[in-house]
């Protein structure tokens, strides 16, 4: 395997809106910067096709009252993460100006010539997200950091982490299009890689890819910090959302209409009748309102946008196309389905992981130099363009203070990984990425699916690891580029594990983490709940926001 040196102050190890929000802030700040991302930057990440809400704090709208917003947020579009006050706390103290920053770089957040609030809040309650024209914001945000010198490597996905002492060193990254090894030696590295989309089986499950992160999000990042010491948390709590049925796109807050039965009547009671202003709050409220109809026998449900004034279309068509859309309306296009006079059959969507690297309000993990950003640790646009801001300042900051790191004291973890590379291109036969993956879904959902208790979650562990073993000995990799399929496969078999043993441990029923075995909310594990790897074995730890 041909191997290259890169060296750089700060390596940001993805490509989406944290990893250039940090790589703009970093070079801004004299640091050297490399982007590696293993698709291309302009098509990657959660906001790769747009997006149209910003979570965001103004204090001549909302008042001097802060907390009173993050309260709000509780209520609504967080109510799924678990994070401290003091990281909302820095987030909306940043926000505003990270709004008024992309309005001077391009990306219009404003709507005629005004802030515009809406989606994401209860009628009548303080609004919590403004809306703007994210649709091209990938460009405009690669173009910011050219503008700065950064260095973007498309096609190059990292892999493993290189840990000297109690800090960060470097990383290990392979080339998707060519048998090459990239060893970067840096003095910071910035985790951006997005959340984990393929550890559960997709809404049609022959198709991997069609889940609204684009399946191409995988959790290497998470599964690259807990492998040299890097702390996690909540690994067992899954996430849900609802959407079109058959054709998952994110964008539940833009729809103009109510949640229906099949007789017509709102499932909610939230939304009489379509309101831009505030959607139908039902979808916050209980994202298995879709899947429990169907299983109740009163399903299926739409989503009805029938009332909805000519005014109320264009301004979701609008927003439609900004949130990144446009295949969902090609795709009603060409089946002639108009939202006007055809209510649209919306579904639950299946589990997806919903663990996060555990950094405090300055990005930074426990380990030194290694800093965790957007969907990694924090979750949503807002978050993403905030914390890749402050986590870029601080790691270049940090930078600034260290030497350059000698990676060639750890020759020997670069030499074996090359080689575990190496097998995995050189078998001539035995199982694919594809169907690893697909394994490994089959045991998340039957063992660690919506209920769950313990004879089933220590079957599930025994079958998981017994597999982790054979595809460790036996999967192949026939070109470059699946072979960083193969290490995605790798990383989620690592965050599965790590699923069933948080599972084990949480002895209670909470939000999606459904034990039948434990039927009750336990008041005193409302806290974060934390693994680390220490001597090779996994640590468990609660620990208070």
């Amino acid at each position: 395997m041909e191997e290259q040196m890169v060296e750089t102050d700060v390596l940001c190890i993805g490509g989406g809106i944290a990893g250039l929000m940090a790589a703009i802030r970093a070079s801004e700040l004299g640091a050297k910067v490399v982007v590696a991302e293993k698709g291309h930057a302009l098509h990657s990440g959660r906001g790769r096709d747009g997006n149209d809400h910003f979570e965001t704090y103004i204090p001549e709208v909302h008042g001097i009252d802060r907390a009173a917003f993050i309260e709000e947020l509780l209520r609504t579009a967080k109510g799924e993460v678990s994070l401290s006050h003091e990281i909302f706390r820095a987030q909306f103290a940043k926000a505003f100006d990270i709004v008024k920053l992309w309005d001077s770089w391009g990306i219009p957040m404003k709507y005629k010539g005004k802030w515009e609030f809406a989606g994401h809040s209860f009628p009548g309650r303080a609004m919590t997200h403004i809306k703007y024209s994210g649709h091209m914001q990938k460009k405009v945000l690669i173009q910011q950091a050219i503008d700065r010198g950064v260095e973007i490597m498309n096609r190059v996905m990292g892999f493993e982490l290189l840990r000297d002492g109690d800090g960060i060193i470097g990383a290990l990254a392979a080339h998707t299009r060519e048998d090459k090894v990239i060893v970067f030696r840096a003095k910071a590295v910035i985790l951006a890689t997005g959340k984990c989309s393929r550890l559960y089986p997709s809404l049609t499950p022959g198709w991997m890819f069609n889940d609204p992160h684009g399946g191409g999000v995988t959790g290497d990042g998470r599964a690259m910090a807990y492998r040299v010491g890097a702390q996690l948390h909540n690994v067992e709590m899954p996430q849900r959302h609802i959407g079109p049925k058959y054709f998952p796109k994110f964008g539940q807050a833009t729809w103009v209409g109510v949640l229906k039965d099949a007789q017509g009547k709102p499932v909610g009671t939230f939304a009489p009748k379509p309101d831009r202003k505030y959607g139908d709050m039902i979808m916050e409220v209980n994202k298995l309102v879709c899947e429990q109809y169907t299983q109740s026998g009163k399903g299926p449900v739409y989503m009805d946008c029938t009332d909805m004034t000519d005014e109320d279309y264009e301004y979701m068509m609008y927003w439609m196309v900004q949130e990144g859309n446009i295949s969902l309306l090609d795709h009603m296009k060409e089946e002639g389905i108009d939202i006007r006079r055809h209510p649209i059959e919306f579904a639950t969507y299946p589990l997806r992981f919903g663990g996060l690297i555990v950094a405090n309000a300055g990005a930074e993990t426990n380990l030194k130099g290694l800093y965790a950003a957007g969907d990694e640790a924090f979750g949503d646009i807002s978050a993403a363009a905030t914390f890749g801001w402050i986590g870029g300042e601080n790691a270049a900051r940090y930078a600034k203070e260290i030497e350059a790191p000698d990676v060639e004291r750890h020759r020997a973890t670069i030499e074996e990984k090359k080689i575990s590379l190496d097998r995995l291109r050189g078998r001539q036969e035995g199982p694919d990425w594809e169907e690893a993956n697909i394994a490994l879904q089959q045991v998340m959902y039957d063992y660690a699916g919506s209920v769950r208790n313990k004879a089933l979650l220590q079957q599930g562990l025994s079958h998981l690891q017994r597999l982790k073993k054979k595809i460790d000995t036996t999967m192949i990799a026939r070109n470059p580029h699946e072979l960083a399929h193969c290490l995605e496969v790798l990383n989620m078999f690592e965050l599965g594990e790590l699923v069933f043993i948080m599972a084990l441990d949480r002895k209670e029923t909470r939000s999606l983490h459904v034990r039948p075995d434990y039927p009750f909310t336990n008041p005193l594990l409302d806290q974060a709940h934390i693994i680390q790897t220490m001597d090779g074995k996994p640590v468990i730890q609660w620990k208070p926001f």
